[in-house]
């Protein structure tokens, strides 16, 4: 019987017959010689060896023709499988039948395997228990849940149900398909369970989305004596880190010694991406070093670790470490190290990093792409950005928000309105990111009309819900525009809690507009929220101090030093070839602390004889005028800002960045600064971009 049928792009005629028994009579002797081509120390291409076995009239051998199908879907050739299994001349059995949809499943051609399985149910032997799970697998990757449902009823028509493989693949095709209901039941039906059994029905709640059910699932399987594998404690420890859930993956780290499997390089890496989720950056450190074997996944979430834990001298470090140890960086890696640098302002570091890699990968992966924007971004340099957004070869949502939240923090607010415009025309729709970054732009631009109308238009428009991050938005949007109480009772009547991000732009809209009153309450909210952070104190602190309460202000201190609460020390970097410099308050410890202060002395007497006024009221202790002064002059941004002009020619930006934010006294003096010494300064702190050049800026923080 001849049948045409069709498998990939071409057609391809088969003789089709009832199957034999496979062989059990000796090979022949060249036989046997061309297969042992195929064994893991021959690897040769498939079809010298096919047109050899022609040549000796052996190609219709079925351990051969085995070997030759499989060779050719690992070269990547299954259209000349297809072609070599439809022309053999002899009946083909269930194991070369399977071989096939193992094979295309493998290339990921899984309609093809699929109407493979439907022509053998026609016209070939009957599906045996290795037949179901490849194909099920097939429909799992379709989500092809009608032929999933029929293939089930051939499971039970062909007496597998008890089967241990063709049940365990139902389970994973159901959960797969979002039916945990279902895949639940028949996991419980099952008479044995077996490793992959227990895996799949935990895969699948996690796939779900329903990750406290995949620990529970996964403590059963513990509790009925089951030794899971790697890739099952793979799979729990990275729901330990969606979760954030660090005390189940300690236990599940003690447990991985006790089994010594936490050596394995997949269950450490794991470990060290938990622990780095979690933000136990020395916990997943102590993992890392003691890992005999380190691949790049082990660096990358090493260093992303760092670097999305505030911590990017160290996720530099090890970078470089890691370059020395001839590691070859991945997309991932790149991501920390960009991330890192753009939070260092570390721009030519940046670009140094950024040649390690192809930079066609930079503009065909969004991932690198989005990175490298923000690092361009973030370092005030919004022209490359800007470059590599235009390059970029196919641009994602993320790839635009990015733009979008680029201009928005460099003050470019009417740039980042016309790129939404642009995905208007596209058809693109926005997401929540979207709109954070326009009403950001808003905020530092004080448009509080426009901001009110995109704030408005989330859910009037687009049909989203806005997000506690959108609240925080417009909140400080309306605190910079001196509109408090409107901010106030838009707080109280936002359908969720308020978090710390939106009372903490109410309390910063309290101290730029002088209401101590306000603020009080305010703080009395974040003290709630953040019973241990600084910050809340710290800016309570400075609203007494301006007003010179300081009675209040040492009370307040007071209360921090028995609570143990320190305030969080300001720090400035700046980056001179390829190195990032740190400075604090005070700092005396760099080489070039002396010619340092020099420079600020002379800046000083520079900055007087222009009319400059220190703004001591920032201050918070009651001192004297004179040792305020003082105090401010040695503030960590003008230390980075006096090394960059001793240290860097006058034709370069000195870029700073700041962990707190510049106080008025500061972005006062830096605006006087860059009028004296004619140079281009840029200062980013915890809020926004002030940008600096003869003697004005472009931030509009102080309007």
């Amino acid at each position: 019987m001849t049948l045409s049928f069709k498998c990939g792009r071409g057609m391809a005629t088969a003789v089709v017959s009832r199957p034999s028994p496979f062989p059990s009579v000796p090979l022949p002797s060249k036989a046997s010689e061309l297969k042992q081509l195929f064994l893991p120390q021959g690897c040769h291409p498939p079809k010298p060896i096919h047109a050899r076995a022609l040549r000796l009239g052996l190609i219709q051998d079925s351990h051969l023709l085995y070997h030759l199908l499989a060779s050719y879907f690992e070269a990547g050739h299954p259209s000349n499988a297809c072609l070599l299994f439809h022309a053999a001349d002899h009946p083909r059995n269930i194991f070369l039948w399977n071989a096939m949809i193992r094979g295309l499943v493998s290339v990921d051609r899984t309609e093809d395997a699929v109407q493979f399985y439907a022509t053998m149910r026609r016209w070939g032997p009957s599906p045996d228990n290795f037949t179901f799970p490849l194909v099920l697998k097939a429909c799992a990757r379709l989500q092809f849940l009608e032929g999933g449902t029929k293939i089930h009823a051939h499971v039970i028509k062909a007496g597998h149900t008890v089967d241990v493989f063709a049940k365990t693949s139902l389970v994973s095709f159901y959960a797969k398909c979002g039916l945990l209901d279902t895949a639940q039941k028949l996991f419980e039906d099952m008479p044995v369970k077996n490793v992959v059994s227990w895996t799949s029905i935990i895969s699948g709640y996690i796939g779900g989305g329903r990750l406290e059910e995949a620990l529970s699932m996964f403590r059963r399987s513990l509790d009925m004596g089951l030794v899971p594998d790697g890739f099952t404690l793979v799979r729990i420890l990275t729901t330990c880190s969606h979760l954030g859930d660090m005390e189940t993956g300690e236990w599940i780290h003690r447990y991985a010694e006790d089994k010594g499997i936490h050596n394995n390089v997949f269950v450490a890496t794991s470990l060290v991406n938990m622990y780095a989720k979690c933000g136990s950056m020395d916990k997943a450190r102590a993992v890392f070093d003691k890992m005999v074997e380190k691949d790049v996944v082990s660096w990358s979430a090493m260093i992303c670790g760092y670097s999305s834990n505030g911590l990017p001298r160290e996720a530099l470090e090890l970078f470089f470490k890691m370059h020395n140890t001839n590691v070859r960086p991945d997309c991932y890696t790149m991501v920390g190290v960009l991330s890192a640098c753009a939070r260092l302002g570390a721009l030519e570091l940046g670009q140094q990093a950024t040649q390690l890699m192809d930079a066609r990968d930079f503009l065909m992966n969004p991932v690198l792409g989005t990175a490298l924007i923000d690092m361009y971004a973030k370092c005030g340099s919004i022209v490359p950005a800007w470059s590599i957004f235009m390059r970029i070869m196919e641009k994602d949502l993320i790839v635009w928000n990015a733009m979008i939240s680029g201009f928005a923090m460099t003050g470019h607010g009417k740039l980042s309105f016309g790129l939404f415009a642009q995905t208007e025309k596209l058809g693109i729709q926005p997401d929540g990111n979207t709109f954070i970054g326009l009403l950001c732009s808003c905020s530092h631009t004080g448009l509080v009309e426009d901001g009110r109308q995109y704030f408005d238009s989330i859910s009037r428009v687009y049909c989203l819900t806005p997000r506690v991050e959108h609240y925080g938005c417009i909140v400080d949007l309306f605190c910079r525009a001196g509109l408090l109480n409107e901010a106030y009772q838009l707080i109280n009547e936002m359908p969720m809690k308020a978090n710390a991000v939106v009372w903490g732009a109410m309390l910063g809209g309290c101290k730029l507009h002088r209401d101590t009153k306000l603020a009080e309450h305010v703080l009395k909210k974040l003290i709630e929220l953040e019973p241990q952070n600084s910050g809340n104190y710290v800016l309570l602190s400075n609203i007494y101090s301006i007003t010179e309460r300081w009675n209040d202000s040492a009370k307040l201190r007071l209360v921090m030093k028995e609570k143990g609460i320190q305030k969080t020390p300001g720090c400035s970097w700046v980056e001179l070839k390829g190195v990032v410099h740190e400075f604090h308050v005070g700092d005396t410890s760099h080489p070039l602390s002396n010619e340092i202060y020099s420079k600020l002395d002379e800046l000083g007497k520079k900055l007087k004889q222009r009319g400059y006024m220190p703004t001591t009221e920032v201050v918070l202790f009651d001192i004297q005028e004179e040792e305020k002064e003082h105090s401010l002059g040695h503030h960590s941004e003008k230390l980075a800002i006096a090394f960059g002009l001793i240290s860097m020619g006058p034709d370069n930006t000195i870029r700073v960045v700041k962990n707190l934010r510049v106080c008025n006294d500061c972005h006062a003096a830096i605006k006087l600064i860059s009028d004296i010494t004619n140079r281009e300064i840029v200062v980013r702190d915890n809020n926004r971009f002030h940008c600096f050049k003869d003697g004005s800026c472009s931030c509009n923080d102080y309007w």
